[in-house]
């Protein structure tokens, strides 16, 4: 099998150096493309890349390519590649908003795939989702989610609106952990630790709260349960959170990116 991945950001590079890394080339190099000089030096520096600048030179030799472009670069780049593609070949994209049919009309093949990662794929512990069109084959649906899965997990959705709504739990949902992350360390300096402190008590705290939810079948609602006792002082905590409406405003925030994925998907279209 032979990969092609087209932009070297931190997605298309996360993506990249996973699939490099498995099993699923063979002895096959992973083909990376990049227009900028600066990157395409680093990329040179890494172990099983075959690094290209100009789409002439490797699209006719892949098998699998991901599009891993910010979605306004997405109508230059596909106008280009549209007259090297067979309909043989694979796209998978990684672009927000662009849906498949979209693809399918500026790439002029048929076997397209819309992905949404999320930015613990570069460590490894990633969520994609992702479906395809009709064309695209059971076998072929496995590989591509094999080869997802070289950066954490992947999970098939029947919709784009699916692709849509992930974006706003799992796509963006690293962000809200930060923010709440970030409330918490500040809260703590204002109680008189350090920063060093800070930092330290917030990271294991979540570090632990995740590896106990995952070793049980306990949802989050028993595990608040386990930790606050009646007029304790997580019961205080909990009772303040329910007070100020925060599991609402966490659910709007994930609505307010779903909603955005869709403006942004009708927003690309009336450009083209």
């Amino acid at each position: 099998m032979n990969i092609l991945v087209i932009g070297a950001g931190n997605m298309g590079l996360a993506y990249a150096k996973a699939i490099a890394k498995s099993k699923l080339l063979s002895s096959n190099p992973l083909m990376i493309l990049d227009k900028s000089p600066d990157k395409m030096e680093e990329l040179k520096t890494i172990k099983n890349f075959q690094v290209y600048s100009e789409l002439e030179s490797c699209v006719s030799k892949a098998d699998v390519i991901f599009i891993a472009v910010k979605p306004y670069h997405s109508e230059a780049l596909m106008r280009d590649l549209k007259p090297l593609l067979t309909e043989d070949q694979l796209a998978i994209s990684i672009m927000a908003g662009v849906t498949i049919q979209s693809m399918q009309e500026a790439l002029g093949i048929n076997k397209v795939l819309r992905a949404m990662p999320n930015l613990p794929a570069q460590v490894g512990k990633g969520l994609t989702s992702f479906t395809a069109s009709k064309e695209v084959s059971r076998l072929e649906l496995s590989m591509v989610k094999k080869l997802l899965e070289t950066t954490g997990k992947a999970v098939y959705l029947d919709t784009e609106k699916g692709i849509d709504a992930s974006t706003g739990i799992s796509g963006s949902g690293p962000a809200y952990v930060f923010y709440f992350m970030q409330s918490m360390m500040e809260a703590a300096k204002k109680m008189g630790f350090s920063d060093h402190n800070s930092k330290v008590l917030v990271e294991q705290t979540f570090e632990g709260a995740i590896e106990l939810f995952n070793q049980s079948d306990l949802s989050p609602v028993s595990w608040m349960n386990k930790v606050a006792s009646k007029g304790g002082t997580t019961r205080a905590a909990l009772d303040s959170m329910e007070d100020n409406n925060i599991r609402a405003l966490i659910q709007d925030a994930a609505f307010a990116a779903f909603e955005r994925a869709i403006e942004m998907g009708k927003e690309l279209e009336l450009q083209d």
